[in-house]
């Protein structure tokens, strides 16, 4: 991988304003290269944050505004073991209890979330592939948005959904 591929820039626009994210296909570059393929394609957009919890994260990158799950390709490798750190303004990787379940989904850490760093509380963590370089004022507005019980999650749905209008490479 040369230099020129090791930092990729994506802005997200959204309903309640622009997040740029700065992503390390250095340290992830699986990883990178998952979330740019599905950025490429279109995937995020229309997608919706639907989990928020103030102080700690804000996941998207699955549901629609109906909350219907979007198709996703095969999951990738985790790659939390790259020195990369949950802190306030990173973005991970979503994942089940199968530390190797990551497609599509991703959260932006809204506090410093340690315990999800490498080895985690399950010998894995959650992997870190970026970093908010401007919009972050814009995660807070989004982890300020009230929440609700909302099927088919039961709690921490924002109550007027939080659209990702777009991603783009920049």
């Amino acid at each position: 991988m040369t230099e020129a591929t090791t930092s990729v820039a994506v802005r997200l626009e959204t309903t309640l304003g622009a997040i740029t994210l700065q992503l390390d296909a250095a340290k992830a570059p699986k990883t990178v290269a998952n979330f740019v393929a599905y950025v490429n394609a279109g995937h995020f957009d229309g997608l919706v944050f639907h989990r928020v919890i103030r102080g700690f994260m804000i996941q998207g990158g699955g549901y629609d505004e109906k909350y219907n799950q979007k198709a996703t390709r095969a999951p990738i490798e985790n790659e939390a073991k790259n020195g990369l750190k949950n802190k306030r303004g990173s973005i991970a990787m979503a994942r089940t209890s199968d530390p190797h379940s990551a497609s599509s989904q991703f959260f932006i850490n809204h506090g410093d979330n340690d315990f999800l760093d490498y080895p985690g509380q399950d010998g894995w963590g959650y992997a870190v592939f970026g970093n908010v370089t401007e919009g972050l004022d814009v995660v807070d507005k989004i982890a300020e948005t009230p929440t609700g019980a909302i099927r088919p999650f039961g709690r921490d749905v924002p109550v007027t959904p939080v659209v990702i209008t777009s991603a783009k490479l920049i």
